[in-house]
């Protein structure tokens, strides 16, 4: 004969007519009006609407970067400054393990984003590992040991994830083998709130889902809180983030000497852009030009093109004048023209 009992720390006592008894687990359930009673604390921002409590990762591909923007957030977030040219950041405890560079080149890097003999500011919030075990050794432990020496851990930086990651498990697919790596990485910064980023590569090509686009299986993404792509196109270099708790949202970036900042949200300066294009083609040009030829003159699509005409004469931008397309209200041979007929 076999029973259970619930007993009060929702195990159930198994009882069958052999010796002794074994504990089942029960599911611990919430009613959903004592979920909705709950309240929960904000989310812990590190860089505002990039970094936020958790596992995040940022991937790109090599030379675009990612280590100085790993330094330029970790700066900001040990001093109490501004990420990225923009972005104020609350001061905390920073640990950068750096498995990739050793001293000298870490100073060198820190000292070229403060030229000129400018006074470094206070880095003493900001720690740096140049050695550090695979996951599987004992990363966790020396992590939770830094956590509790220190006054306000906020941010993990590992440079890169793949220097820490051990030799996958021969009995899971590849998606199983990643995911389960880094889960207890996951597990560990959600549980303290505090922001492990790590550096990743993606694929050659790339993909046209942005986190497709990281390297070795999907398990890597999925397990991650957050995931930031760093890109770099025709014009120019963007930063694509989307996570459980984020807002998903693509930034275009400039790089230079080392330092970042934030030039806009994408779409908007990508439209800036164009327009800048079809303005610099009107000015080069010597008299009005039609839509096909501003296509053909700016290698835009021409559908595009109208489309973004009629947008910059709503806006003041260019004038219509016939069928064509100028900077000016009027021009000499084409004045008697009627601005009101259709495009080509």
């Amino acid at each position: 004969m076999t029973f259970s009992l619930l007993r009060d720390d929702g195990m159930a006592v198994v009882q069958n007519d052999g010796p002794g008894a074994s504990l089942v687990p029960r599911f611990k359930r919430t009613n959903t009006n004592d979920l909705m009673a709950k309240t929960f604390a904000p989310l812990k921002a590190i860089v505002p609407g990039y970094l936020y409590g958790g596992f995040t990762v940022l991937a790109g591909r090599q030379k675009l970067g990612k280590t100085w923007l790993g330094i330029d957030w970790s700066l900001a977030v040990a001093t109490g400054g501004v990420a990225m040219g923009s972005i104020d950041c609350q001061p905390g405890d920073v640990l950068y393990i750096d498995m990739e560079n050793g001293d000298r080149r870490i100073q060198a890097r820190i000292r070229s984003l403060f030229p000129h003999d400018q006074t470094l500011p206070d880095l003493s919030r900001l720690d740096w590992v140049t050695e550090a075990p695979s996951l599987d050794q004992g990363f966790i432990d020396r992590l939770e040991h830094w956590r509790t020496s220190v006054k306000d851990p906020r941010l993990v930086v590992i440079d890169v994830l793949q220097r820490i990651k051990p030799p996958g498990n021969k009995n899971q697919n590849a998606y199983e083998s990643d995911y389960s790596t880094w889960a207890p990485l996951q597990a560990w910064a959600t549980k303290h709130g505090v922001c492990v980023l790590g550096l990743h590569h993606t694929k050659k090509g790339g993909a046209e889902d942005p986190l497709e686009a990281l390297s070795g299986s999907n398990g890597l993404s999925a397990c991650a809180d957050t995931t930031v792509v760093l890109d770099q196109k025709a014009d120019g270099r963007t930063l694509y983030v989307r996570g459980r708790d984020v807002e998903e949202q693509e930034t275009a970036v400039m790089f230079t000497a080392g330092a970042w900042s934030i030039l806009g949200r994408a779409s908007e300066v990508r439209r800036s852009d164009e327009r800048s294009v079809i303005l610099g083609a009107l000015a080069d040009n010597s008299e009005p030009m039609t839509p096909l030829e501003i296509s053909d003159a700016t290698g835009q699509p021409r559908n595009n093109t109208r489309a973004l005409l009629r947008k910059m004469v709503k806006a003041g931008q260019i004038q219509k004048i016939g069928k064509c397309y100028w900077t000016e209200p009027a021009y000499p041979d084409h004045s008697g023209n009627s601005g009101n007929s259709e495009d080509d």
